[in-house]
């Protein structure tokens, strides 16, 4: 266990020993992460969308000119013009998602066509399958739940064979929960923001602020009898906080602990931190516990319990979906139907792994920064993976009492989603193609920004040949430096890695003041860039990531990683009936 700002971090390894000793007395909170993994969107999706059709329609311009909302060009577009409306939050606010729902779509009976239209014909993934299981042996008892979709009671259905099982409590009949409760009629299910099915849907800052009650005093009852994992949800709505809050006050809440599932690095909000710091200062067992994606952990849940029922969750791992490769061009009359920005990866089969008494992701971090060391790591719950001497990891993590020293495989399934190993992975190879090309690095969330260190150099000129200028100052931002660069990041696709390449324009300098600026800025340059400029700028940088025997360090001891990147991108073919 460490202590990650006010908030302490709890090992992922270390809570699942928690979990076994006492199931069935925690209950569930899932928010709208855990279906993330099925095709719907999150809240932060949501919100991206809700910006844009406000935009569009404001402003009368083209919705297809904002269709790529990962670009940080459109986003910081978008948020200028939230930026400057009187009557909605500043972007990044808490009540940004429920205004924004509001304000795009004002009428109850089109909010509630938008989420039927947007879980519609979704299928349960493996958390929610992993979930049932617990339900169907009695290993838990009780679910709350801000979403609307029916996927938790769909991986019932199918793990219980029948749709009588689950006992779900919507806003139509706020009454059944607590009697659901009091009369121990397991598995429950509470909608605390409705059933899309219903008629009543919670979700605007009006909604929330005044929701039922009864439903809420009846959470708040429950946290005082069970314990609380809260899963996917990000803390942004204040009725279920306030809930949380008040049990927190009360005495004997949360007798079985509070444990708040957090993906990724970046702390949780304010408010999430604000609540476990004072759960923990009233005596009861609290933390954030990092995990990759609600998939894998409740699979990681499952393995030290007995009596599971997992054959649908087998059954959905093996059912994959099936395609076949595309052949290669032949010649000029073979070109295929669309080439794609993806190159296929030869990985590192091994790392070093260290195991030693150290705490979490960000207490790795800080001892490598403290010893100003360049090893490449990632904290796991096997422990402390990475690439470097192994002198140099000795010289890191030797305070910390080192108990095992040896080499850790990357396995298929940990690769198949956004894991700390293939983030591991990615940035080995960033660093491999950066030191080989000599090229700058920026670290990026998922992914990382290259740009050339010497932009006037001989060795760029087929890029000058492309889009002309690489580089220059933004007119009339002459504190902001611009250069031609690309965004790197890998999925998983066909069995194996693959290396996504994203041409793109890089500022260096500025404020949020100036995001407007630079995002018309990159928007100008990039508008004329048709397909045959697009093409040519693929081919290019595929050439220039391209490569055997990428390393990322040259070392001649310890684990380096060594890259193979095909010089032909992926592209798609005519499907045959």
């Amino acid at each position: 266990m460490s202590d990650v700002g006010e908030v302490f971090e709890i090992a992922p390894d270390d809570f699942a020993r928690r979990f076994s000793m006492r199931p069935a007395k925690l209950m569930w909170l899932l928010g709208a992460g855990v279906s993330a993994a099925a095709g719907i969107q999150t809240a932060w999706d949501m919100i991206w969308r809700f910006k844009r059709e406000l935009y569009v329609t404001q402003r009368k311009v083209s919705k297809q000119a904002l269709s790529d909302l990962s670009s940080p060009a459109i986003r910081a577009t978008l948020d200028a013009f939230i930026a400057e409306s009187d009557i909605l939050p500043k972007p990044g606010a808490p009540e940004e998602y429920s205004a924004l729902f509001e304000a795009t779509y004002p009428q109850e009976q089109d909010r509630r066509s938008y989420i039927d239209h947007m879980i519609r014909g979704m299928k349960p993934t493996q958390g929610h399958l992993a979930l049932a299981a617990l339900l169907k042996a009695s290993h838990s008892h009780i679910v709350w739940t801000t979403n609307f979709d029916h996927l938790l009671a769909d991986a019932c259905a199918r793990t219980f064979e029948t749709t009588a099982a689950l006992n779900t409590a919507a806003l139509d009949g706020s009454v059944l929960a607590g009697e659901f409760i009091s009369e121990q009629q397991w598995p429950i299910e509470v909608k605390l923001h409705g059933d899309f099915r219903s008629r009543r849907l919670k979700n605007t800052s009006e909604e929330l602020r005044h929701q039922d009650a009864q439903f809420r005093r009846q959470l708040v009852d429950a946290c005082r009898r069970f314990g609380l994992i809260i899963a996917g949800y990000s803390g942004r709505d204040d009725s279920v906080m306030d809930a949380l809050e008040e049990a927190v006050a009360e005495p004997g809440g949360f007798p079985n602990g509070l444990f708040w599932l957090h993906r990724g690095d970046h702390p949780p909000l304010d408010r999430v931190q604000r609540l476990l710091e004072r759960a923990r200062d009233s005596g009861v067992e609290a933390g954030v516990v990092r995990i990759d994606n609600f998939d894998e952990a409740m699979i990681d849940l499952l393995r030290l319990l007995p009596e599971l029922d997992t054959t649908q969750l087998r059954a959905e791992g093996q059912d994959r979906r099936r395609f076949s490769p595309a052949p290669g061009p032949t010649g000029r009359k073979s070109w295929p139907i669309l080439r794609l920005n993806a190159v296929a990866v030869t990985r590192p089969t091994q790392c070093r792994r260290v195991v030693c008494q150290i705490g979490g992701a960000k207490e790795v971090r800080d001892a490598v920064e403290a010893a100003e060391s360049n090893l490449l790591v990632a904290r796991t719950q096997n422990g402390i993976l990475g690439f470097g001497t192994d002198d140099e990891f000795k010289r890191v993590f030797g305070q910390f009492g080192i108990t095992e020293f040896g080499i850790a495989t990357f396995e298929d399934r940990r690769l198949r989603y956004d894991s700390q190993e293939r983030g591991l992975l990615r940035r080995a190879l960033v660093q491999a193609i950066a030191r080989r090309r000599g090229m700058d690095v920026r670290l990026r969330g998922t992914s990382d920004l290259l740009t050339p260190q010497s932009p006037r150099d001989a060795a760029w000129q087929g890029l000058r040949d492309i889009v002309g200028q690489i580089n220059g100052k933004v007119p009339k931002n002459s504190d902001i430096t611009w250069k031609e660069g690309l965004g790197l990041r890998l999925d998983w696709a066909n069995e194996q890695l693959w290396l996504l390449l994203e041409p793109r324009i890089i500022f260096e300098g500025g404020s949020e003041e100036t995001k407007a600026a630079t995002a018309d800025f990159a928007r100008e340059r990039t508008a004329r860039r048709y397909n045959q400029t697009l093409d040519k700028l693929i081919d290019y940088w595929t050439r220039c990531v391209a490569g055997e025997g990428l390393r990322t360090f040259e070392i001649g001891d310890g684990v380096d990683a060594v890259f193979e990147v095909e010089r032909r991108s992926a592209h798609s073919w005519a499907a045959k009936p």
